[in-house]
């Protein structure tokens, strides 16, 4: 169980999909977070894992949009998985299983909207203002945009030796040394 913990933070170090929220219990977004198919699995391990099944969720907030006939339907293919592979260590396999069969998984998705409520404005609109805000900080005017062009060359580099010093003209302001 060590050995695998180990492994899956090694393998996922750095990817925004998987979180470990304790040493057994994991969540595992399997899509974009733009994505209208996207879901979150969340992960627990039992004291008897991997010979017993981890109990696996969609509960989370994220996975309000999606039916429960879709979620059934995704719980009951990952337990086939985890059927598949009791007694070894499956996280891995299950995660990149369920990225495969994303499509699969979600083909008879539909997006419920039972009410709209304020929860559900403000979720659908963060990403779309958080784009834009991005895009707006990128946007230089053209005169930005010229005096970066010229200090650079045609890869957009700064050309070697731009932050040098003129010896010359150093040595005229500091003076250098006296010769008497």
């Amino acid at each position: 169980m060590m050995m695998e913990l180990e492994a899956l933070r090694s393998i996922y170090e750095g990817d925004e999909c998987f979180k470990e929220i304790s040493p057994v219990s994991f969540q595992f977004r399997v899509g974009e977070l733009e994505d209208s198919k996207a879901f979150i699995l969340d992960i627990t391990w039992p004291e008897t894992y991997p010979e017993t099944a981890p109990q696996i969720s969609l509960e989370a907030f994220f996975n309000n949009r999606i039916s429960a006939e879709t979620k059934q339907l995704i719980l009951a293919k990952l337990e086939e998985q985890v059927e598949a592979n009791l007694g070894a260590a499956m996280m891995y396999t299950l995660f990149e299983w369920a990225k495969e069969n994303q499509e699969t998984l979600m083909e008879n998705h539909k997006s419920i909207v039972t009410a709209v409520t304020l929860t559900s404005n403000s979720e659908v609109s963060e990403p779309a203002t958080a784009a834009k805000k991005k895009e707006k900080k990128e946007q230089l005017t053209k005169a930005q945009k010229r005096r970066m062009i010229n200090k650079t060359d045609h890869k957009g580099e700064l050309p070697r030796g731009w932050n040098w010093v003129d010896v010359i003209k150093h040595l005229s302001k500091t003076g250098g040394k006296d010769e008497d």
